[in-house]
């Protein structure tokens, strides 16, 4: 195998063992990509410090994480892009215009109210998760002759801590619970016990729907607030890759594939 030729920035070689440690947090489908993405990643970092050193930008590292502050490097190109890259707030009317091109997005969740019956099993356990489909399959053709057995059933029979409320789980909004439990309370109408068992990975479930609120499209004013960051956020980034692009641009660079697609990363540090 050739040696792999090496990768200089102005004309200096960034040392191979400085990319390989670095290739540790750039995760890629082989050794080599992930050697290309590291040398990418310093390449990047380093012509952002040597600019942060022309200007003399200075910045005392700051608390990341409880505990957990930003090393000497992070800090010094954090401040230099908030120096070069200030936020640019978009105007109203930018805002009311980008609520107006989809207005569903900005939306309150759906609220359900519903209550279940648990038999528990794993899925990876044939014997026993079948016998807990037939377990509910059972409840649930006694329940449609005896629906308002509900409860009680819940709370003899459920393998869930709802049984001691009757089974009922209280409100609901998408993403609270698994896929199959949330596509069931879509399909269901209220009052009504579900046909047939919804299985999770947590086993066996009879639900039934026992309310359903339908969210609202919000009005522009209570999410104007929340469009100006996001719009503030997507400009910002785009700012920064063209800045990082006009540094690599002027930069001399071999050994590595530094277009610039390749050289966008947001906040660089």
């Amino acid at each position: 195998m050739a040696p792999r030729p090496p990768i200089k920035l102005n004309g200096i070689v960034l040392p191979p063992h400085m990319i390989a440690a670095e290739a540790q947090h750039h995760p890629a489908k082989n050794p080599a990509a992930a050697f290309q993405a590291a040398a990418r990643a310093l390449i990047v970092r380093t012509l952002l410090l040597e600019e942060a050193k022309r200007e003399a930008i200075k910045a005392e590292p700051e608390l990341v994480a409880p505990g957990k502050r930003e090393l000497d490097d992070e800090a010094t190109i954090r401040a230099l892009i908030e120096t070069r890259i200030p936020v640019s707030e978009p105007t109203e009317l930018e805002c009311r215009t980008f609520y107006e091109a989809d207005s569903s997005r900005f939306r309150s969740p759906d609220l359900y109210e519903a209550s279940h019956i648990l038999f528990l099993a794993h899925p990876h356990d044939a014997p026993a998760y079948s016998a807990a489909v037939a377990r509910a399959q059972s409840v649930i053709a006694e329940l449609s002759e005896s629906p308002e057995r509900f409860e009680a059933i819940a709370k003899e029979q459920s393998e869930c801590d709802s049984r001691a409320n009757g089974g009922r789980l209280g409100q609901i909004v998408r993403g609270e619970t698994v896929s199959e439990f949330e596509g069931a309370l879509q399909e269901l109408e209220e009052g009504q016990i579900s046909p047939s068992p919804i299985q999770s990975r947590f086993g066996a479930h009879v639900l039934r729907l026992d309310a359903r609120a339908l969210g609202q499209t919000l009005p522009f004013e209570y999410v104007k607030e929340q469009i100006s960051a996001y719009l503030a956020e997507q400009r910002w980034s785009l700012d920064v890759a063209a800045y990082i692009e006009r540094l690599v641009g002027e930069a001399q660079i071999e050994g590595v594939d530094i277009s610039p697609a390749r050289a966008r990363g947001g906040r660089a540090a």
